[in-house]
């Protein structure tokens, strides 16, 4: 009997752009089979998710600098554990104290897709919110002859 897959966690938001969204997704349902395909797929993920965003500088460590500038202090902390949990799976790294391949560990994973989440909600689901009540504020200022709320510079 084949059963289809499912994710435990909630689906993307659909501000985030397709190709980021399918990644992500892809990464969530193959997290419970395989904690290294999901580190592989989080951690390219991040990198489309920052170059869709404007940061591009060649590789990814460089472009995790450039992003840590303006993230909050909780996310800048987080980023670059999905660029190393990804190298763990990507690349046979080994202990220098046991010798021993390092591998993704269930908890690892979970977290390169916490942190995922939050960058969507910052990068994506954050700035669309403000925009449709700025949107609806305007509109109202418009109405009562106001005029507009102030951007920044």
């Amino acid at each position: 009997m084949i059963y289809p897959l499912g994710s435990s966690r909630l689906p993307c938001p659909s501000v985030v752009p397709e190709d980021i969204r399918q990644d992500y997704n892809e990464a969530c349902l193959v997290e419970p089979y395989s904690k290294k395909a999901s580190a592989a797929l989080s951690r390219r993920c991040l990198q489309n998710m920052l170059r869709s965003n404007g940061i591009k500088k060649g590789d990814l460590s460089k472009e995790i600098d450039e992003a840590m500038k303006t993230l909050p202090s909780s996310l800048a902390e987080s980023i670059d554990a999905i660029r190393q949990i990804g190298n763990f799976a990507a690349h046979p790294l080994k202990s220098t104290s046991t010798g021993e391949i390092m591998d993704v560990e269930d908890e690892e994973a979970e977290w390169a897709l916490d942190v995922l989440e939050d960058l969507f909600d910052f990068y994506y689901v954050q700035p669309a919110v403000t925009k449709r009540k700025r949107e609806a504020m305007d509109k109202k200022l418009t109405d009562l002859g106001k005029p507009l709320l102030k951007t920044p510079p």
